[in-house]
């Protein structure tokens, strides 16, 4: 047998049982995806290696099916064989009239990227109506995204509550003039097994052509799944599925432009808000949220010392106070849980009083004051406030499918009572999540880092950060962030010459 740097060539291995059987195996698989509608009106095609366990995966021969026949009656002997580096090995040969002179598949040199990106076994092109329309329900997506359909769990690497995604390229007007787009998003999306070509159909790898065809039918369950929730008004992309506003309803009412959106941030996936001073007047936290812990803790304290949530408050303070003191910080110790109950409650009042009027941003603080302004919330005597271009805002990025998040140094209980019960209404069902500091400081880029893993977007560039604050808007950037800073009345001034795109208003955005 021959060996080659790319690959055995060998009549031996070329007329073997190996690429006997998957030459016949190709043209059965062509047959049963023909009467799925994949490869109807001879488009379409399949492409699998010659599997010979003595012969590494990546020398292996390939089997393609030729171009511009159809694909229900091809046998065998119609196929085509090509060595590892994609040259045409073994062709078939001309059937006479009526039948065109054979040519192999136009889409040999996208399955050719497959091959050598991904390692793959086998590839699908399919062009199935569903794997059309999903890439034409929003048009402007570079992505088709779906979670918590029983069928992801057919994909590679994914379970029932990742998200799945798939990028989109745009078509061409040749098969061949794809590769380089296709071969981006290879690239770009290290954990997809297919790619979506609009207004056209799927590419579908595997490792063998069972993984390749399994995946095929999970992508196309799922395209035809989210036509049908879009057709019934429901939203594929969310955990919920629940409805969604209609983006052209909304743009009709002068809420969105689409098109400038899509043109200034072209890879937006994700928004990331702050509150205090973004989203949320400063006075808001200073004049009211403050104040009302302030006023409340002894009271806070008293009705709830013997519950395991408040004492669990005071041991975290305790805590921090303990850490404050190792560092040489002025701090009153706070007893052991073994004193009497007034006297732990006010060292702890007295820590609290300084830490507020320090505005510390610090984990122990922001969770008892959480549990303060629940208690407030529950009474109503505490309404969230937000600025006046938030709510829309929210809603028309919730619209176009880019999925906003909140990150503050307030608990994420306390972000949750500030949208729950905000002056324009419960906002949440329009946020896909709360960070605060546990995931780290503000000021730290590796929060960043932490966040963009969280939110399993492909490159962090794919998500903006919005903030009052330079630092943490540096700190963003040194993460591959977008960061952009807000200028609401009442923040504090910037540096001179900061660098960071500034907005008054989420309508900018």
């Amino acid at each position: 047998m021959e060996n080659q740097s790319n690959g055995p060539k060998s009549q031996a291995y070329i007329e073997g049982s190996a690429v006997k059987e998957t030459r016949a195996l190709v043209a059965e698989l062509c047959r049963h995806f023909y009467t799925l509608g994949w490869v109807s009106g001879t488009g379409g095609s399949i492409t699998i290696k010659a599997h010979d366990e003595s012969i590494p995966k990546s020398n292996q021969l390939i089997v393609m099916s030729p171009s511009g026949v159809q694909k229900e009656r091809m046998v065998a002997e119609d196929m085509y064989v090509l060595g590892s580096d994609g040259s045409v090995l073994s062709s078939p040969s001309h059937k006479g009239y009526p039948h065109k002179p054979p040519k192999c598949t136009e889409c040999a040199p996208l399955f050719m990227k497959a091959y050598l990106m991904r390692n793959a076994g086998a590839v699908i092109h399919s062009h199935g109506m569903e794997s059309c329309i999903a890439t034409m329900i929003r048009p402007y997506a570079k992505e088709f995204r779906i979670t918590h359909m029983e069928m992801i769990k057919g994909i590679q690497g994914h379970g029932y509550h990742d998200e799945l995604v798939i990028p989109i390229v745009e078509n061409t007007a040749r098969e061949g003039e794809l590769t380089d787009a296709l071969s981006e998003a290879i690239e770009a999306y290290p954990k997809a097994t297919a790619v979506l070509v609009r207004n056209h159909g799927i590419y579908v790898w595997g490792d063998t052509w069972i993984s390749a065809k399994t995946q095929a039918e999970c992508y196309h369950y799922l395209f035809d799944a989210a036509i049908r929730l879009h057709q019934l008004g429901l939203d594929w992309s969310t955990p919920s599925h629940g409805p969604v506003h209609h983006v052209n309803e909304l743009h009709s009412k002068g809420v969105i432009g689409l098109h400038e959106n899509h043109a200034r941030y072209p890879n937006l996936r994700c928004i990331l808000l702050d509150i205090e001073g973004t989203t949320t007047p400063i006075s808001f936290v200073t004049d009211v949220l403050f104040p009302y812990a302030r006023q409340n803790v002894r009271k806070h304290l008293a009705a709830t010392y013997d519950t395991e949530e408040t004492q669990e408050d005071i041991k975290l303070l305790r805590a921090q106070v303990e850490d404050d003191l190792k560092q040489g910080l002025s701090s009153l110790p706070i007893p052991p849980a073994d004193a009497g109950k007034e006297e732990v409650i006010a060292s702890v009042v007295a820590n609290v009083e300084e830490m507020i009027q320090k505005d510390r941003k610090i984990t122990s603080l922001k969770q008892l004051q959480g549990h303060i302004w629940r208690v407030g919330y529950q009474n109503n005597e505490l309404e969230g406030v937000v600025f006046a271009d938030v709510p829309d805002a929210i809603e028309k990025w919730h619209a176009l499918g880019i999925k906003v998040y909140i990150y503050s140094s307030g608990s994420r209980e306390a972000q949750r009572l500030i949208f729950g019960k905000s002056n324009y209404g419960d906002l949440r069902k329009y946020l896909y999540g709360f960070f605060d500091t546990t995931i780290g400081h503000k000021r730290d880029a590796r929060s960043y880092s932490e966040i963009s893993l969280s939110l399993g977007v492909d490159r962090p560039s794919e998500i903006i950060f919005l903030t009052d604050v330079y630092q943490e808007a540096v700190a963003a950037k040194d993460a591959g962030l977008e960061a952009i800073i807000t200028v609401r009345p009442g923040n504090a001034a910037l540096p001179e010459n900061h660098g960071f795109k500034t907005v008054q208003s989420f309508s900018e955005i």
